[in-house]
């Protein structure tokens, strides 16, 4: 008897899986806060013997190492990987007796790096469960251009051949339990559902139903950007990282948030963009919490710079730490909690209008109005606004001089990315209007909808 418990972290669209079988635990791709882990395994009555990694990650920091140390439990992770510290190498075929009940057995599957591994679950020597990291996703598979243009071309045919290699070996029944492919940047594409087989996925699954040709050429139509922060954390990840400090950060002052505000540092505004727009800190930037906050926060901010959190809450603030941690962001210089007063030392709160697409419609033609489209490439392509300009939000920061002058009307596709443009635009001096709708309103709206060249023809 086993059970498989998954780990959630939606907001960076991955998946820690615990597997025990009563009394011995092992682990998954656990995520750097591991007392998450280490809480499943004490609700449980299990004691963890053993830590696998699919691949040196590239979406987050690993808390592989620091949950080995912190049980002592072996660490396995690919032999080939130039790692700086101790673990038991493994590879393709390898045998690992976890339990009397519990088998774990190595399968090399490259595509989204070239040293992947998936880890194939058997109980009684029937195999019952793969755990895929970014190779088979539900649906989809892991992207294979994180390594850069030069091996993105080889790593899709791997990636092809490793998704037929897991349907070929594998029994329909397996379940398969990916790592990536909820809503994470590491997923070629979207991903379908919540739970998988082997079998399902060889009714659905592209990898498993075209030929490696039309999946290359398919797959390299759907990329996208993915966020600048993964360039950081392969090497954190092979470096091997130590347990996050999660302590509370030193405290500011009104004084001290306008100082830090003046010296060109970060300071970040965590209520959600209704409220920061009704009233904030000059000069703050807004990365609610309710949205991806880590992932476009960790995105957009350049890497090392000081950064200072404002929350209403000091529950706020540690669950903003939480999410960086996971990321490589590891100490907040600082934070506030409260609201705009309290940060302000009496300044005037900085405001702007929130508006519908409706609102929009009336806008534009009015002179000095500005639309700025602030989704990513591919969200563009498929439709956007007649006369629109297009600057992701990811680049907006580097990019600030390309918007024409006027009130700029910021949009996405619900209103979370237009609310973070917003306040870089208002840091920048610009007035700036939020279009906090759903872009599937703009057809009723009235607006004039445009398609890209590539994706009309």
């Amino acid at each position: 008897m086993y059970e498989v418990i998954s780990i959630d972290t939606p907001t960076l669209g991955d998946r820690s899986y615990l597997v025990h079988d009563g009394s011995t635990a092992l682990v998954v791709d656990p995520q750097r806060d591991i007392d998450r882990v280490l809480g499943v395994a004490e609700q449980r009555g299990v004691r963890i013997t053993h830590v696998f990694e699919t691949h040196v990650h590239n979406d987050y920091v690993t808390g592989g190492l620091a949950l080995a140390q912190a049980t002592g439990a072996a660490y396995h992770v690919n032999r080939d990987d130039p790692v700086a510290f101790a673990r038991v190498g493994v590879a393709d075929g390898d045998l690992v007796e976890v339990s009397p009940f519990m088998r774990i057995r190595v399968i090399a599957t490259p595509g989204h790096t070239f040293t992947h591994l998936s880890y194939v679950l058997e109980t009684g020597h029937e195999a019952v469960a793969v755990f895929t990291g970014g190779s088979l996703l539900f649906g989809s598979t892991g992207r294979p251009d994180l390594l850069g243009p030069g091996n993105t071309a080889s790593l899709a045919r791997h990636q092809h051949a490793s998704a037929r290699r897991l349907a070929t070996e594998l029994p329909d029944a397996a379940g398969v339990f990916p790592t990536h492919g909820f809503g994470s940047f590491c997923s070629a594409t979207q991903t379908e559902g919540t739970e998988s087989t082997i079998g399902a996925e060889k009714d659905r699954n592209p990898a498993l139903l075209v030929s490696e040709d039309d999946y290359v050429g398919t797959l390299f139509s759907g990329l996208d950007s993915w966020p600048a922060y993964y360039a950081h954390m392969g090497p954190a990840n092979s470096a091997g990282p130590a347990m996050p400090d999660l302590s509370p950060p030193s405290p500011a002052d009104a004084a001290e948030l306008r100082r830090r505000i003046d010296a060109g540092e970060w300071v970040v505004d965590l209520r959600s963009r209704t409220a920061f727009a009704a009233g904030h800190l000059a000069g703050s930037l807004n990365f609610g919490l309710e949205g991806s906050f880590a992932t476009y926060l960790g995105w957009m901010i350049p890497w090392g710079t000081s950064l200072t959190l404002l929350g209403e809450t000091a529950e706020h603030v540690a669950q903003a730490q939480r999410e960086l941690v996971r990321i490589g962001i590891d100490r907040p210089a600082a934070a506030a909690t409260g609201g705009p007063l309290d940060w302000s030392g009496g300044e005037r709160p900085g405001t702007y209008r929130r508006a519908t697409f409706a609102d929009l419609a009336e806008a534009i033609g009015r002179d000095g109005v500005i639309v700025l489209d602030v989704r990513r490439r591919l969200e563009w392509e498929e439709d956007h606004l007649a006369g629109a300009v297009h600057i992701p939000l990811h680049d907006l920061v580097a990019r600030l001089d390309e918007v024409p002058d006027g009130e700029v009307w910021a949009h996405c596709r619900s209103g979370y990315r237009a609310s973070i443009a917003a306040s870089v635009l208002a840091r920048a001096g610009r007035r700036a209007v939020t279009v906090d709708d759903d872009f599937a309103n703009v057809a009723d709206a009235g607006l004039e909808l445009s398609r890209s060249e590539r994706m009309a023809a």
